[in-house]
This record gives C-alpha cells, sequence and structure tokens, in this order.
C-alpha cells in the first residue's frame, strides 16, 4: 500500500478541490512556484485564473478573498507563516466571520486560511514561531489542526465546501508525517468531531497537530511500564468535540493536555476549564504548553527547549498518576 504524506495530502485535497468545484481558487504569496510544497503542480494544472500569485500584503488579499467569497466563489489562501495572520485578524475575526452572522444567513463567506508553519523546533525565531490557533477559536473562528495525513486530507475537503471562514493549521512538525493509506479512502472529515489516536484506561492526553505524534510516542513508552495512555486527538480546536472528550475522561478520571500555545488563556486553559465543570477527576488535570510570553530564540537547542515536548508530557503524566 503507497505510504501518502502529510504534505502531499494537503496537496492532493487542493488538486481535488480544485478539480470538483469551479469556484474554487488559489491565492497567497509565491504559490505559483509552492515556496512551501503545498501547491506543487497546481499551477500548471489549473493556470493563473485558479492559482493567483499575490502581492505582498496580507490585509489586500485576505479582504480580496472575502469580497470574492461574497460574490460567490470560494477562496483558499496560503499563508507562508502563521504570525502573518497577526496582520490579518481583524480581517477575519471582525469582517470574514461576521458578515454570516450578521445578516441571518444571507451572506456566506466560504474562505479556508490554509497556514503551514510553527510547531517546527526548527529555529524559526521570535517573528516567525507563533501558533494562534487559540485566537481564532476565542472569536468563535471554525479552526482545524490535523495531526495525520488522512486527517489532513480530509479536514481540508471539509474546509474548503464549509460555508463559513476556516482557519487551517498544518504544523510545520507535522507535515513529514507519512501514513499507509489506500487512496481511494480518502474522504472528507466533518468539523468538529475527535478521534482516538490511542485507546487507554489509565489517563487521557489530549494533544493537537505534531504533537499527537509526541503523545503517541509517550504512550509507547509508558506502556512498558504498565502505564495505559489514551491519546484523545480534537482535530478542531473550534468546534469542539466535547462529548468525543468527556466519553474519553469518564473512562481514565485523569487528563493531561499538551498544547502548542501560550499557557494563559490557551487551548489547554480552556479544556482543564471544561474538566472542572464536566469531569469527576481522580486527580487534579495538568497542562505542558508553551511559557507565558514566549518568544522563540533562533537558536535550535532553546527553541526545543521552550516548545513543549516529550519530556514534559511525561513529567505531567507521571504527576497526574501519583496524585489523588
Amino acid at each position: 500500500m503507497p505510504k501518502l504524506s502529510y504534505l502531499k495530502a494537503l496537496n492532493r485535497a487542493l488538486g481535488d478541490e480544485l478539480e470538483r468545484d469551479p469556484s474554487v481558487f488559489l491565492l497567497g504569496e509565491d504559490i505559483r512556484a509552492a515556496a512551501s510544497n503545498v501547491t506543487a503542480g497546481l499551477f500548471a494544472r489549473f493556470g493563473p485564473d485558479r492559482v493567483l500569485d499575490t502581492p505582498l500584503s496580507e490585509q489586500a488579499f485576505t479582504n480580496f478573498a472575502t469580497g470574492a467569497a461574497l460574490a460567490g466563489m470560494r477562496p483558499v489562501i496560503e499563508f507562508q507563516i502563521p504570525s502573518l495572520l497577526f496582520l490579518v485578524f481583524e480581517q477575519i475575526a471582525n469582517q470574514a466571520h461576521k458578515f454570516s452572522l450578521m445578516t441571518g444567513g444571507q451572506c456566506k463567506v466560504p474562505v479556508t486560511y490554509v497556514v503551514p508553519g510553527s510547531g517546527s523546533r526548527t529555529g524559526w525565531a521570535g517573528q516567525h514561531s507563533d501558533h494562534p490557533y487559540t485566537l481564532f477559536a476565542h472569536v468563535g473562528v471554525k479552526t482545524a489542526v490535523p495531526a495525520t495525513p488522512a486527517d489532513a486530507y480530509g479536514l481540508l475537503v471539509s474546509a474548503i465546501r464549509d460555508d463559513d471562514p476556516v482557519v487551517f493549521f498544518a504544523p510545520s512538525g507535522a507535515l513529514g508525517v507519512r501514513d499507509d493509506l489506500d487512496f481511494s479512502t480518502l474522504a472528507p472529515v466533518p468539523l468538529g468531531v475527535g478521534r482516538i489516536a490511542r485507546s487507554g484506561a489509565d489517563v487521557t492526553v489530549v494533544a493537537l497537530g505534531h504533537l499527537v505524534q509526541d503523545a503517541l510516542v509517550v504512550a509507547d513508552e509508558l506502556a512498558g511500564l504498565g502505564i495505559s495512555v489514551e491519546v484523545f486527538d480534537p482535530r478542531t480546536v473550534y468546534p469542539l468535540d466535547v462529548e468525543g472528550l468527556t466519553a474519553s475522561v469518564a473512562k481514565t478520571r485523569r487528563l493531561v493536555v499538551i498544547d502548542d500555545s501560550n499557557r494563559t488563556s490557551g487551548f489547554a486553559a480552556e479544556l482543564l476549564a471544561i474538566a472542572a465543570e464536566r469531569f469527576d477527576l481522580a486527580a487534579p488535570p495538568r497542562r505542558v504548553t508553551r511559557p507565558d510570553g514566549a518568544v522563540l530564540p533562533f537558536a535550535l537547542a532553546l527553541d526545543r527547549a521552550v516548545q513543549p515536548g516529550r519530556d514534559q508530557l511525561v513529567t505531567a503524566i507521571h504527576a497526574v498518576l501519583e496524585e489523588q
């Protein structure tokens, strides 16, 4: 069975949707040349009317996409760097996101914002390493962070077909993940439906994107010590599969969240708040996150030390198992 990489799955999803729906088009900086390889080969297949290089103005092409969506198109924007989303937060959160709400659903804004990068541990330094998925979830924008090639394909297809704006994060640390897949089984994955990446009985670990792979490695290691770790992958930050999370934690009664956003008001903070409201836990929950106010350093060793990783996750799991 062929292996499909996460990166190739994104490319395949874009190609399939461009082929299926003539209202879909791509735009962004250097996408004809496929600077990030996400759009490789698509300009040659679909031409300049469907694959548009833009000037270096995130505000301009983001608002352009909103107007095109209001006019009946389905734009897909690729952002080269996640931190550039700070430049267009107003255009997405205050404009594209609100048109449907303010018109009682009469206006639809089906824009997909594809954001490869961050979560990389590759020394992108302070102004290129943010991972702001929590910000968009906070204001109610649909936000996906898939972990596997199949989910990268399926969630991107669903995002493009959705009538609302969707911010789609593709962490650098996941782009090289490869799975044995029958290509005929690739299919849309609904937004808001999580998955059990590994079943377990002692503790639930919630992880997103590239951190799912870290959680699975840790679960394998701890299984040798007789510790059974369940890994829950929400797949989307908003909408969040609260029922799936509830079912997992009801079984284990212990919760650890590993989250590549900052500690204060991060995704992990929200999950711990849900745990306090809904769950009968056997021990206080734990979270592994970026530190508050983190500016990731350029030096690779320091970059990796700042971002959440396996060693911190192991420590948190042992702590939650030891507490009563």
